[in-house]
């Protein structure tokens, strides 16, 4: 993509949009139908969507396009359907809707799978700073700053922030991109040996990344309840849209400055995308649907209640934007990979994790088959597509394995070294392996064990401290040991580093869903749901926010 403002952008956009509508109308002589319920688009779209199931709810009512959402995570989304997970080749979703499409428009199966592509609004990953950190650092005042003065401030000031992790949403993958685009200095598309030559300045730079996430919604939770708690962090990388909207909420005692890099960021245009071999009823479906979002009227909604950008002409996004400069995409998939592969290897800092595994009795058969299997999965590295790489096990991670029934067992810890990540990885399979099942369910205690756990070790200075997080993984409810209120009162005793640590709870067979989302609330973290869904795939996605 070359270098331009995102004003510039927009107009380009507007163009291509009816460019696009007009030559998939030529192309098969159909008209946009009517108003009536029969034409129903089912599409993959990331989580950011969401917010827009009102709006296609209307949009629904003047044009008879039902639409069914079912979200991903951005690149896993991508990889499925370049795999040809469409219903043009007998798969589930007529059409993808995710932040952007570069990434799949990186290599020939990924571009095969696109039918017709339309950017529906736009919106630049950039830094929200709490407002009074951004004057003591001199950025408030809509002062010029670069990314290269955020990375001087997390070395020099120590600057703290919330980012996704680049492997599971795409504010992160964007903030990846671009900050390494603008450290390369180069203003061509970012190659590989200017990853080599600023690695050194990226790891510095993700130091300072205190909070991590799957997603850009619960990113921006994170950090309000981070400011709520006492234990804020500086800022905020995430998409435009949702640092306006944060702001507008009035939920933070000020609003966040909104920094935007003058070195260029990288924008997402939100494409909603008809993937190949369409039928007849889709592709009337699509192109009906892409004449209401992008018309005036509906872009103008989509700029109120959204805070993105809009790309119709006549709509307005108000108060007022700066143009921005757009940092070139990468012309190369191995570049991409290689630098998201290093984000999770070497670049960020590191993850310290703790598994709390329920093997009760309850466990015995298939559901310990099955957990065995999950977790398996996550010790070797799968090279079926980029997500699924991030997802495994990574160099300097440490993972401790906690199994409980009646009590805690002996905690088992594996680090892996660089270097010996293989070998570690086998000894982690062989100890997942030997799990075995009997016994009640002593869930708080093993928690209340975890903690103190990852309390031992804590204290250094080290710009290597890791990112910490407890996985709690049940089939039932709690029947022996503490409660909940004693694990409560067990977590007021921690230091405060170890305090704020999140559980991710995992519910399983018959998990006490109230009790576990309590949990997960009370440490900041997250209900997954593994009761209707692979579990596999939920220890997956729970890797997005560690």
């Amino acid at each position: 993509m070359a270098a331009g403002t995102v004003t510039g952008r927009a107009r380009g956009i507007r163009g291509a949009c009816a460019a696009v509508l007009a030559a998939a109308v030529a192309a098969t002589g159909c008209s946009v139908p009517g108003p009536g319920p029969d034409v129903t688009l089912r599409i993959l779209a990331g989580s950011e969507i969401a917010d827009l199931e009102p709006l296609l709810e209307e949009a629904e009512e003047r044009t008879g396009v039902a639409v069914e959402l079912e979200y991903s995570g951005t690149l896993d989304g991508m990889a499925r359907i370049a795999a040809g997970d469409r219903r043009g080749e007998g798969g589930e979703y007529d059409a993808v809707w995710f932040a952007s499409n570069r990434y799949l428009n990186l290599d020939g199966e990924g571009r095969a799978a696109v039918h017709v592509e339309t950017p529906v609004m736009v919106s630049p990953v950039v830094l929200g700073v709490d407002a009074g950190r951004a004057r003591e650092l001199g950025w408030d005042g809509g002062a010029e700053v670069t990314w290269s003065d955020v990375h001087r401030a997390v070395a020099e000031e120590g600057f703290t922030y919330g980012m996704t992790n680049p492997g599971a949403s795409n504010s992160g993958f964007s903030a990846l991109i671009g900050v390494a685009s603008a450290m390369a200095d180069t203003g061509a598309a970012l190659r590989s040996e200017d990853v080599e030559r600023v690695g050194p300045q990226l790891a510095e730079f993700f130091a300072g990344q205190e909070v991590t996430a799957g997603s850009s919604g619960w990113l921006t939770d994170a950090f309000v309840r981070r400011a709520e708690g006492g234990r804020p962090v500086d800022g905020l990388v995430n998409y435009e849209s949702v640092i306006l909207s944060l702001n507008a909420s009035g939920v933070l005692e000020e609003p966040l400055a909104v920094v935007y890099p003058a070195d260029g960021v990288v924008t997402a245009d939100y494409p909603l995308t008809l993937l190949s071999d369409p039928s007849e009823e889709a592709l009337e479906g699509y192109q009906a649907l892409v004449e209401d979002l992008t018309s005036e009227q509906t872009q103008q909604q989509i700029a109120d209640r959204t805070r993105r950008r809009p790309v119709a002409a006549g709509a307005e996004l108000s108060p007022p934007v700066p143009s921005l400069v757009e940092l070139p995409f990468p012309a190369s998939r191995a570049v991409v990979d290689g630098l998201v592969a290093d984000y999770s290897a070497s670049l960020r800092r590191p993850a310290r994790t703790v598994y709390v595994l329920d093997v009760s009795g309850s466990m015995e058969g298939d559901r310990l088959a099955e957990l065995r299997a999950a977790l398996g999965a996550l010790t070797g590295a799968d090279g079926g597509s980029l997500a699924q790489s991030t997802q495994t096990f990574q160099e300097r991670e440490e993972v401790t394995l906690l199994p409980f029934a009646t009590r805690p067992a002996d905690p088992l810890t594996f680090v892996l070294e660089t270097g010996a990540v293989d070998e570690v990885n086998a000894d982690l399979s062989a100890a997942v392996a030997g799990l075995e099942a009997e016994g009640d369910t002593a869930a708080y205690d093993a928690l209340v064990r975890a903690y103190g756990l990852l309390e031992e070790g804590v204290g250094t200075d080290s710009d290597d401290r890791p990112l910490m997080s407890v996985v709690l993984m049940t089939d039932g409810e709690v029947n022996r040991g503490a409660g909940l209120e004693g694990f409560r009162e067990s977590l007021a005793t921690r230091s405060d580093e170890v305090a704020r640590v999140p559980v991710f709870t995992v519910l399983f067979g018959e998990s006490d869903v109230p009790e576990m989302t309590e949990l997960a609330e009370l440490t900041g973290g997250r209900v997954f749901d593994a009761r209707e869904q692979d579990l596999e795939q939920v220890f997956r996605e729970v890797r997005g926010y560690q």
